[in-house]
């Protein structure tokens, strides 16, 4: 049944940076394993050639800084690859038969399905400014919604393409500051932004200062927009500040939004200055439950065990879902690290879990969950992921 090609991103620097190193900055580099049914696997890998890595290859060293420490490049450099590199290290998705690398603060890079770099995506023009990494892909009307944040106005703006890879509608959503919005949520009715205060401060970022602050006293809030609907029909409804990278799903109920995901305390990420716990802030899953016409919030932790990266069965998005999948911690320790070394298993309906740890010295990235075609059940499948024996 595991006929096709699994492919993943991730930062792998192609020079030694010239500044402060963030995990986020490294250029980004495709690997494949592609099976052909039977039995036989090949294996690809490919860095993206993005303009600004040609240009620093021309160069024969990195010029450009990265979120931890921004360096103003100069004009050369702006105008052979941008001011900002656009690494498309993060996620990889397709859809309208295009593949499409990514990164938040840039546009998509389309790749061939060989891994190589075709060139910024621009939906015929239609796209303007970023895209976010973790777009979503409607199982029933094969739309792909996505948005786009940026520092400066406007802050938030959302999209949807259709199942041919037209890009059918934009709208700004009106946020009023710049954050760091690395994920989000729809359902078939609704597309759902949380607004977490971590802030772009763009004073600091030209100055070569970390470009992103916790300011837990500015405040947090969740928006719930009608799917289809203008930015400005958004409603936003305040809670107390913590942070999400990832979540699992998001479903409706009863005239209720109900969200899973990853929460911290904090934003668990550290760009430099932020005052971390000995310990290390952790994200746990989580729910929310969002009632739009209240003007109300209530949430509930569901799993005592630090992790992140969650995935379920693609078919299940946006509905009522029973299995979700994150990465398993060995060690969570801001000053040590992070090392994720197996996946657990959640079942929503019972409450059960199960786990899959690897060995002591080896570790696992985010699992992707490949749909089983023989099989009818929401988790008759597999999951997959690269593991590295240290």
């Amino acid at each position: 049944g595991l006929t096709g090609s699994y492919l993943r991103n991730g930062g792998n620097p192609y020079f030694a940076p010239v500044g402060g190193y963030h995990v986020f900055d490294g250029d980004g580099m495709v690997h494949g394993v592609h099976l052909d049914g039977g039995g036989n696997a090949r294996y690809s890998n490919r860095w993206v050639r993005s303009r600004g890595l040609a240009h620093e290859i021309s160069r024969g060293e990195a010029v450009y800084g990265g979120l931890g420490e921004f360096r103003m490049p100069d004009a050369e450099t702006i105008e052979a690859g941008g001011l900002l590199k656009n690494t498309a290290n993060t996620n990889i998705v397709r859809h309208a038969g295009h593949y499409l690398a990514l990164m938040e603060g840039a546009r998509p890079t389309e790749l061939s399905a060989e891994l190589e770099t075709l060139g910024e995506y621009d939906f015929a023009g239609r796209l303007d400014g970023a895209m976010t990494a973790h777009p979503k892909v409607d199982p029933d009307t094969g739309e792909m919604l996505f948005f786009g944040y940026s520092p400066f106005p406007p802050y938030l703006r959302y999209h949807v393409v259709s199942p041919t890879g037209e890009l059918t509608h934009s709208t700004d959503v009106p946020i009023g500051r710049g954050v760091m919005i690395h994920d989000f949520v729809t359902t078939p009715g609704y597309a759902v932004f949380f607004d977490l205060p971590a802030i772009f401060d763009g004073e600091a970022m030209m100055a070569g200062e970390p470009a992103i602050r916790w300011k837990p006293g500015e405040g947090a809030r969740i928006g719930v927009l009608p799917r289809g609907g203008d930015g400005r029909d958004t409603t936003w409804i305040e809670v107390d500040p913590f942070y999400v990278f990832h979540f699992m799903n998001a479903f409706e109920r009863d005239g209720r939004i109900v969200v899973d995901g990853c929460r911290a305390s904090a934003m668990p990420t550290s760009f430099g200055d932020d005052p971390v716990p000995e310990q290390g802030v952790r994200p746990y899953l989580w729910q929310w439950e969002i009632d739009p016409a209240a003007g109300t919030v209530t949430d509930r932790q569901l799993d005592d065990r630090t992790g992140d990266f969650p995935r379920i069965n693609d078919a299940a998005h946006g509905k009522p879902y029973r299995f979700g999948y994150h990465a398993h911690t060995s060690s969570w320790d801001q000053g040590e690290g992070v090392w994720f070394d197996g996946v657990i298993q959640f079942d929503h309906a019972t409450g059960a879990s199960a786990e899959f740890v690897l060995e002591e010295g080896s570790v696992m990235g985010e699992v992707a969950f490949a749909a089983d075609p023989t099989g009818s059940a929401e988790n008759d499948g597999w999951l997959v992921a690269f593991a590295s024996d240290l």
